[in-house]
């Protein structure tokens, strides 16, 4: 398994864990182990319903780390779920944790702003991601898109038209 070490020893404790969940279960906690699921290659609606779907994919994530394969989320399936997490593959938004939020933090950083870098996406790192989405012209929205995750890198969007390299003729039409 590949976990940031950085994110790891820097990182708080609560930012790789979550509740026990088992199949069946509805809670906002689900939707969150979906978006994560999702980020993940495994593709599912949120809904915040841990369904047949849902257990699926852990049984099958379970089964890719030589976990206990009973559908149950655990700390330590939640743990590799938030650590080995690349940034980007999820929206990101306030409340949101994971090795993915920290990098997020450190992109904020070198961009000038003053937040902790523990894997927690706060208050603080809601204002500094709302402050830079309003220098920046986008939608101030608090959430990290990929045209968010763009410009924090510092790379130019993509937003621009493209310009027609072909001019095709169609014969037997007036205008």
């Amino acid at each position: 398994m590949h976990t940031n070490p950085e994110f790891t020893h820097e990182g708080e404790e609560s930012a790789l864990s979550g509740p026990v969940l088992h199949p069946w279960d509805r809670k906002p906690a689900v939707a969150e182990l979906q978006e994560l699921l999702n980020a993940h290659g495994f593709k599912m609606r949120i809904d915040g319903d841990f369904g047949f779907i849902t257990e699926a994919a852990v049984k099958s994530l379970q089964r890719q780390h030589q976990l206990r394969i009973d559908g149950i989320v655990r700390p330590r399936l939640w743990m590799i779920l938030k650590t080995t997490i690349q940034a980007g593959s999820r929206v990101l938004k306030q409340g949101h944790t994971g090795a993915d939020v920290n990098q997020l933090q450190g992109l904020l950083q070198i961009n000038g702003y003053q937040v902790p870098r523990n894997g927690i996406f706060c208050a603080q790192t809601h204002e500094a991601i709302l402050d830079f989405q309003q220098s920046c012209k986008l939608k101030v929205d608090g959430k990290v898109d990929q045209i968010t995750w763009l410009l924090l890198r510092g790379k130019p969007t993509s937003l621009e038209p493209r310009k027609q390299t072909r001019w095709f003729l169609q014969t037997g039409k007036w205008w």
